[in-house]
């Protein structure tokens, strides 16, 4: 494929009659599907691992909501910041070594976070951890658009999602009951061993890459790239729309276990782990959201998924715990869905440099759920749950005018061709 490198290269993909190209059913799809789908189980359980500790490590380090978000802020951060790099990386050295790479540190770091002293320390460690989970996610994208068939993508993004969301769930339930009998520390140190199985399970069954051209680290070349990807408008829509799923999404669920904690709620913490099940349902709605784009096309599908999370947002502030299970339940739904189509519509979109193209969008992805992590707390702090659904409902609201733009844009081109081939 194109690449960061002053030299060409084979387009990336191939033809999508290339015997090369993987689809269900071909040799290699269920390895690789299984590996990459490990792999995000790992990326999200590592990435997120703090999240449902976190009453327990404000009440263990006496520091408040906002300071202990964070340890997840800091992780998702420090992965924001280092995708484009670690994307860059994936150029010369190749998707599957970058990422084997990125989660064998990560595993080790996550066998030493459970010793943090303090807090300092805790958000450090996590940090290290994020950039070191940096190489996992776009080298992913970059390695799908590769090695899959077109009309696979959004199927095979969707499984790779998929294991995000079970990554989520399960780190987050294991954490919650591992903790309850033992603390914060030993659960910390479950995920560590959990990632550290599905590491050796991604090595062992990702097939090589087939399609990959490797190119030089060319620092201006790079630059160019990205510069003609900023400069795309439909990309730049699809980022920020990533960017504002996982704003609602990160302040949601770094915010929910103090509110389950606390009156009326009071559940003890292995319960408050257990709520994350609810992430199974973002796994049917990342994995169902190729059929969802075949019935709806990619506007409609985002349009079901902003309405599904805002009506999640609006039925969690009732003082039921039915109702704010079921809000948890639309708002994952939603979530996942637009996730999957927004991420899987970068791939398509982007004609050259795609491991970019998807390292930029990882890269606003991951801001949103940092910025939104430490925002929810802070809105929470400062308005209690009511602050931080607001605070999700203006997401929201961004993604539905992002997404009407771009449909008025796309009406307004469609009648221009209209009229130029009249004319012609």
């Amino acid at each position: 494929m194109p690449s960061a490198s002053t030299k060409a290269s084979t387009p990336v993909g191939a033809a999508p009659s290339s015997p090369e190209l993987l689809s269900p059913g071909r040799p290699g799809y269920r390895r690789m599907s299984f590996a990459l789908f490990a792999a995000g189980v790992a990326t999200f359980a590592l990435l997120y691992s703090t999240q449902a500790l976190l009453p327990a490590v404000s009440a263990d380090f006496g520091v408040s909501a906002s300071a202990a978000s964070w340890t997840v802020s800091a992780a998702t951060g420090a992965l924001a910041l280092f995708v484009l790099p670690m994307s860059a990386l994936s150029e010369r050295f190749g998707r599957r070594p970058v990422m084997t790479a990125s989660l064998a540190i990560a595993v080790v770091v996550a066998l030493l976070v459970p010793f943090a002293p303090n807090l300092e320390w805790l958000v450090a460690l996590r940090a290290v951890q994020g950039a070191a989970l940096a190489g996992l996610p776009a080298s992913a994208m970059a390695y799908l658009a590769e090695e899959v068939r077109p009309k696979a993508l959004v199927a095979a993004i969707g499984l790779f999602v998929a294991g995000n969301s079970i990554g989520g769930m399960s780190g987050r339930i294991v954490t919650g009951w591992v903790a309850q009998l033992w603390g914060w520390r030993a659960a910390l140190a479950a995920v560590g061993l959990m990632a550290v199985a599905c590491a050796l399970i991604f090595r062992a069954l990702l097939p090589k890459a087939r399609n990959f051209t490797p190119g030089s680290l060319n620092p201006r070349a790079l630059a160019k790239t990205v510069r003609g990807h900023l400069a795309d408008p439909l990309l730049l829509r699809l980022y920020a729309i990533g960017a504002l799923f996982m704003t609602v999404f990160g302040a949601v669920y770094t915010v929910i276990g103090y509110r389950l904690v606390e009156e009326p709620f009071s559940l003890p913490q292995g319960v408050v782990g257990s709520i994350f099940l609810v992430y199974l349902v973002g796994t049917a709605s990342s994995a169902a959201a190729g059929q969802l784009v075949a019935r709806m096309g990619r506007r409609g599908a985002l349009y079901l998924a902003v309405s599904t999370t805002a009506g999640g947002l609006l039925l969690s502030l009732a003082d039921s715990l039915a109702a704010v299970l079921l809000g948890l339940v639309l708002i994952t739904a939603g979530f996942f869905a637009g996730h999957t189509v927004a991420s899987s519509s970068v791939s398509r979109t982007a004609k050259t440099g795609r491991a970019q193209a998807s390292a930029l969008y990882q890269s606003v992805y991951y801001l949103g759920s940092s910025v939104g992590g430490t925002l929810g707390a802070v809105a929470f702090h400062g308005g209690g749950w009511a602050g931080t659904v607001l605070l999700g409902l203006l997401a929201v609201l961004g993604v539905v005018s992002i997404t009407l733009y771009g449909t008025r844009v796309a009406q307004v081109e469609h009648r221009l061709r209209l009229a130029a081939a009249i004319r012609h």
